[in-house]
C-alpha cells in the first residue's frame, strides 16, 4: 500500500460525484487521499454521452491518478463500472461494493434485475434516459426529511444505455473484495444483495437504506478505514 492510502469513491445510478461528501470529509480528516470521478452515464446529457464503456473510462482515468495502490468503494449501479475495470488498471488492492451489482461477465444490470427497469423508474419518451419515480421511500428511508430532500434535489437522468451493456471483465473474480449488504434497502432487496455477496470474501452488514453515505457515513467511512489497516491477504 503506498504511503498516503487512496480512495476511489464511484457513485451509482442518478447520482453525482457530491453524494459522497459525508464520508469523503471523514475520509479526509483521517489523512486518506480520496477521488470521487463524476460517471458520464448519469446528468442531464447521460442519454447522448453516457453508458457503461464511458463509466469504466472514467473510473479508470480516477485509478491512474492514484499516486499507489487504492481502495475503490463502488456504489449500486457503481459496481458495474468498477467490475469492468478494476482488475486491468494493476493498482487496485481491495473492492468494497456498498449495496452494489456484483455481476459476471455476460452480464448486465437490466439482465440482473428480470430484463426490465425497475418498478419505481420512468423512462423517456424516447428510451434514452430513465429516472426514480419515489426516490425518497427508494433511496433515502432512512434519511432525516432535510437530508433527502437535499438528495432528491441533486438527482439527475440516467443513461439507459448503462443499464443494458453487459460486463466484459469480473475484478472480483481476482481481486479481495467486501460486500456490504443494506438491510433497508428498499432499491436492491436484501435477497439480491445477499445472493451477490457470496461472490465476495467478505461479507459486511448495515442497518440502512440503500444511502448509507447519507445516512450512515460514520460506519461507511469505518468500514473503508478497516479496510485500509488490514494486511491485502487478510482484507477480504
Amino acid at each position: 500500500m503506498s504511503a498516503i492510502p487512496s480512495v476511489v469513491l464511484v457513485h451509482g445510478a442518478w447520482h453525482r460525484p457530491a453524494c459522497w461528501s459525508r464520508v469523503a470529509r471523514r475520509l479526509l480528516g483521517s489523512g486518506i487521499d480520496v477521488r470521487v470521478p463524476e460517471l458520464p452515464s448519469a446528468g442531464a446529457e447521460a442519454g447522448q454521452r453516457g453508458d457503461l464503456a464511458a463509466d469504466a473510462a472514467a473510473v479508470r482515468a480516477a485509478l491512474a491518478g492514484v499516486p499507489g495502490e487504492a481502495i475503490v468503494v463502488a456504489h449500486s449501479y457503481g459496481g458495474l463500472p468498477v467490475t469492468e475495470v478494476a482488475a486491468r488498471t494493476g493498482n487496485v488492492a481491495h473492492i468494497v461494493y456498498l449495496c452494489a451489482f456484483m455481476l459476471g461477465p455476460g452480464e448486465s444490470l437490466l439482465s440482473a434485475i428480470g430484463g426490465q427497469p425497475p418498478p419505481w423508474s420512468i423512462l423517456s419518451a424516447d428510451g434514452a434516459t430513465v429516472t426514480p419515480a419515489d426516490p425518497r421511500s427508494v433511496f433515502y428511508n432512512d434519511c432525516t426529511e432535510e437530508v433527502a430532500a437535499a438528495a432528491e434535489a441533486d438527482l439527475v437522468p440516467q443513461a439507459m444505455a448503462a443499464f443494458t451493456q453487459p460486463l466484459t471483465a469480473a475484478a472480483w473474480q481476482e481481486l479481495p473484495s467486501t460486500y456490504v449488504i443494506c438491510e433497508r434497502d428498499n432499491a436492491i432487496p436484501v435477497f439480491a444483495q445477499e445472493a451477490m455477496s457470496q461472490r465476495a470474501r467478505k461479507v459486511l452488514r448495515l442497518d440502512a437504506s440503500h444511502s448509507p453515505f447519507l445516512s450512515r457515513p460514520d460506519e461507511v467511512a469505518a468500514i473503508v478505514r478497516d479496510v485500509l489497516a488490514s494486511p491485502l491477504g487478510d482484507a477480504g
